[in-house]
């Protein structure tokens, strides 16, 4: 079997990471929903001005509540996949996929706080 170069490998790994993510923002509710929070945070921060640090900061939360959303969907389908009918374990692995969220939604919670508090005081 001839093994594919470099770059065709690279440019096809590129292609099937912008397929998963057109794939979650179509199919995912929960990835739906933080989009949409994601995009009223945006317009908040253009109608405050925040500065290029609150961006950066914003921009981070953002990225990580969304990273770990699709992990915890992507150990949902494998999970589901590998053991469709309800199992104890499976919960607990969901559960913690699911906690992890729950870890980067708080995370930015605060990282929200901090820079918009001020703008409303």
């Amino acid at each position: 079997m001839k093994k594919e170069n470099f770059i065709v490998g690279r440019i096809k790994s590129i292609k099937y990471a912008f397929a998963g993510f057109f794939l979650l923002i179509r199919t995912e509710h929960a990835i739906i929903s933080q989009l949409i929070i994601a995009g009223v945070f945006t317009g908040m921060g253009f109608y405050f001005g925040i500065s290029r640090e609150e961006w950066i900061w914003q921009i981070l939360a953002i990225g990580l509540v969304l990273g770990t959303e699709s992990l915890n969907t992507a150990i949902e389908k494998i999970c589901d996949f590998i053991h469709p009918e309800y199992h104890q374990n499976i919960g607990t692995i969901k559960d913690v996929a699911s906690g992890a969220v729950t870890f980067a939604a708080l995370t930015a919670l605060a990282v929200g706080a901090l820079i918009y508090i001020p703008y409303f005081l």
